[in-house]
């Protein structure tokens, strides 16, 4: 599934569970960086774990800091799930 699963209504709806934020469908070149780095093995998130899952869509927010990965067309809007694009 794809982020194209999460409707506009929905999105609408979502915030960032940290700050509050607007979330905005990260776009395909995010996506890609973040799956060349996951399948490296160098990728981590919140919680410091190495994200194992494959990146096939997510959710940014909207200061674009913060990266929420969709897996089986469920955002997973938990911190210890993100994963901080500022420190690719």
């Amino acid at each position: 599934m794809n982020a194209a699963a999460v409707s506009d209504e929905l999105l609408a709806l979502l915030c960032c569970p940290e700050s509050r934020q607007p979330l905005v469908r990260a776009e395909r070149e995010v996506v890609e960086k973040l799956e060349k780095l996951r399948a490296a093995g160098t990728l981590r998130n919140g919680a410091g774990r190495t994200v194992e899952e494959p990146i096939t869509d997510g959710l940014v927010r909207k200061d674009c800091e913060v990266f929420y990965p969709i897996q089986n067309g469920i955002p997973l809007l938990v911190t210890d799930e993100a994963v901080a694009l500022t420190k690719l």
